[in-house]
């Protein structure tokens, strides 16, 4: 899955033009770095391979959500419908916001559930935002239907299937705003790095203005422009950019790699009958860094997780117990525990939450592993894992 690695020359050729201009910021000093704009470049790049007609890089891609819910509107008094099953950075970037995260169901896309999210809307829903995780895809078909229904934004998080598609559409760039993540063990990485993408001018605007402290970057000297609304700093640096430049224009190589790889792997545990896969709504825009799949029930499933760790076999993730990326070890979350007091409505909501509402989700998440698929395995390699694998889980079956 990570683009780092096939780290080479391409990624060293980049970044060394920047060391060699010694302007490592992406704004001003013009006359100094040698008319080479690296985070421009990588910009216009994301543009052309995801389709996307504005393209806002940032420093991580939990800066790029914070920019999202900025440029699209999204804050005090608004409620964000979310998975259960993401990674944590959603629900925080929700309550930098000021905003609420208004938890729903997943079903066995791994995914939000269109029904679970129809009942999660209230008049206070501001925007419904998908997360694609594990390479695969949202329903994105029902979710553009009910936000065109309802009047609300969708924002894409899909931060863990860079390249993936839905009908022909790339990730990312379906929604009224998408985010990459673009650290260091995400498709294509840019070390630390993430992107902001949406065909709306004036999120555009908003998002370049929102990474810089509010320049406007009108004219030629920064010590001159305005400021139209406060920002923060969410800027990337060149060096970061220069590395993305050298691994975007890889990931068409990394894409088939990857799904050489999981087709290896898929293969062996289909022959397993009491083993099934994840549903993908489009499986030809399955970007396959994860195999995820299901075993009849949580105990054979934690049961296998762990057979699989104990025979040395790596990368396999029973998310049912993990701390990042499932509600049920977010407690910090349920108890609203903040450095500073949070917004006194966004605390009660999370504090008044039924959390243990959440039976459909438990039920999936807890039957369910994915498997990391490498970029470096040989096919001999694969091949030996693939065997492993399927061998391990008939044992615990059996």
């Amino acid at each position: 899955m990570p683009g780092f690695e096939l780290f080479g020359d391409a990624e060293r050729k980049e970044v060394n033009e920047v060391l060699e201009s010694g302007i490592l910021m992406r704004y001003g000093f013009d006359h100094l770095r040698g008319g080479r704009w690296k985070a421009r470049e990588l910009e216009a790049e994301i543009c052309r391979v995801f389709g996307s007609q504005y393209a806002q890089l940032t420093s991580s891609g939990t800066a790029a959500l914070s920019t999202a819910m900025a440029a699209m509107g999204i804050g005090s008094g608004d409620e964000v419908i979310m998975p259960t099953f993401t990674f944590v950075a959603s629900f925080e970037t929700i309550i930098a916001a000021g905003a609420i995260p208004v938890l729903a169901d997943v079903d066995d896309s791994l995914c939000l559930d269109p029904q679970a999210v129809e009942k999660a809307i209230t008049p206070r829903t501001k925007a419904i935002m998908p997360v694609h995780m594990c390479g695969s895809m949202a329903q994105m078909d029902a979710l553009l239907d009910i936000c065109k229904r309802h009047k609300i934004l969708l924002l894409e998080d899909a931060c863990q299937a860079i390249g993936g598609s839905f009908q022909g559409k790339k990730l990312g760039a379906i929604g009224d705003g998408g985010t990459f993540s673009f650290d260091f063990v995400k498709t294509i990485t840019c070390g630390e790095g993430g992107v902001f993408m949406t065909n709306n001018e004036e999120y555009h605007t908003r998002a370049d203005q929102y990474t810089d402290h509010g320049h406007d970057h009108i004219g030629s000297d920064r010590g001159a422009e305005t400021h139209p609304f406060i920002g923060y700093n969410f800027r990337i640096s060149e060096l970061h950019a220069a590395v993305g430049l050298g691994q975007i224009r890889k990931l068409d190589q990394i894409l088939a790699i990857q799904r050489k790889n999981n087709a290896v792997i898929k293969n062996a545990l289909a022959a397993i009958p009491e083993l099934s896969f994840r549903r993908i709504p489009d499986p030809e825009g399955d970007n396959a860094s994860f195999l995820s799949f299901f075993l009849p029930t949580e105990e054979q499933a934690r049961s296998v997780a762990k057979a699989l760790s104990a025979n040395g076999i790596g990368g396999n993730f029973y998310w049912y117990d993990n701390n990042w990326h499932y509600i049920r070890k977010w407690q910090h979350l349920q108890e609203a525990q903040s450095m500073f007091p949070l917004q006194p409505a966004v605390a009660q909501y999370l504090r008044q939450t039924d959390y243990s509402a959440f039976k459909q989700s438990d039920g999936i998440m807890g039957r369910a592993i994915s498997s990391l698929i490498n970029l470096s395995w040989t096919e001999e390699q694969a091949q030996d894992r693939a065997v492993k694998i399927a061998e391990t889980i008939k044992k615990v079956l059996a």
